[in-house]
């Protein structure tokens, strides 16, 4: 339960002359978990007007330090009370009571949302993503005729949306970038299952490699069920899903996919020059592996068959 106090020591020290005094008093709710007392709030939400005469990356660098902080999801809150999202994240504010199912609270999307961000790993990337994942949601939520609710496509939309972010806070390019991806791509991990290949394994680790580790926490602060035995779950299938890419890469490190000399191999046997060519075909056969279309690690001759028939493509082309 958030405990509100009628002071808090930190607050004396707070300077209410400057316009960013508001994002300090929130990071102090962060530090210390404690909401202020209510005249504090009522000043703050009097002067959060001022809160656009601040420099995007103020208040970016101000909200950032809340967000890996351990009280985190009191802050946040604080914030949506003295209205410290209305100009820079609006994105944000328009989840506050924006149900994702009739009658369950802790389905509310802001709701949610704190509780993925206080969930997840305290990584400035992770914890900007749990508070953005979701931001698609607000256009996209459609009822079905026997009451449940859609959304599909929110994570497209939301991505798109956090363009409009990305430029109001003046994220650097990598920073943006990683955001963006991991907005995007936040739903694919839950949605594995046992029954991937080892080829689709693959492909998902080497498609995500850059941010994998990032959206992999991100999908695991995302389980919110208040179902103690469906979380457990969801979490046990993101950890065998990285277990599984870890391991496959590692078997990958000590015997390649393809066999060595295959290069060679396919030289001699078709009477081919050292060239461009023989790389391309190994890059083809890698890709037919990675796709499940051909097995890996077998001896060389067993690929001989579909060289031939991509030489004849090739050639053809």
């Amino acid at each position: 339960m958030i405990e509100t106090v009628k002071q808090i020591p930190e607050l004396d020290h707070v300077d209410r002359t400057q316009a960013v005094w508001p994002l300090r008093v929130a990071r102090i709710c962060a530090e210390t978990q404690i909401l202020p007392p209510p005249d504090v709030t009522a000043a703050a939400r009097a002067e959060s007007d001022r809160i656009k005469t601040l420099p995007p990356e103020v208040y970016r660098d101000e909200l950032e330090a809340v967000l890996v902080d351990k009280g985190c999801h009191v802050a946040l809150q604080w914030m949506h009370d003295a209205r410290l999202f209305d100009h820079f994240l609006p994105e944000v504010e328009a989840t506050v009571d924006f149900s994702q199912e009739a009658g369950r609270r802790h389905k509310d999307v802001w709701e949610h949302t704190k509780m993925v961000v206080r969930q997840s790993v305290p990584r400035p990337a992770v914890r900007w993503a749990a508070l953005l994942h979701d931001i698609g949601k607000v256009k996209t939520r459609t009822y079905t005729p026997d009451g449940g609710v859609h959304f599909h496509r929110h994570s497209e939309v939301g991505a798109r949306m956090f363009e409009d972010v990305s430029r109001r806070l003046r994220f650097d390019k990598p920073v943006k970038h990683k955001l963006k991806f991991l907005i995007l791509h936040h739903l694919r991990p839950n949605q594995y299952d046992g029954s991937w290949t080892d080829s689709a394994v693959r492909r998902f680790g080497r498609e995500l490699e850059a941010h994998l580790q990032d959206l992999l926490d991100l999908s695991r602060a995302d389980i919110t069920s208040a179902r103690p035995g469906k979380r457990a779950a969801g979490l046990r299938q993101i950890s065998d899903l990285s277990e599984r890419i870890t391991k496959l890469r590692e078997e990958d490190a000590i015997q390649p996919p393809l066999p060595t000399g295959i290069g060679n191999v396919i030289m001699d046997h078709f009477k081919l020059p050292a060239s461009r060519l023989i790389g391309d075909l190994k890059k083809r056969l890698e890709a037919e592996i990675e796709a499940g279309t051909l097995e890996p690690r077998r001896e060389a001759e067993y690929y001989l068959a579909r060289v031939s028939v991509l030489l004849t493509e090739l050639q053809g082309s």
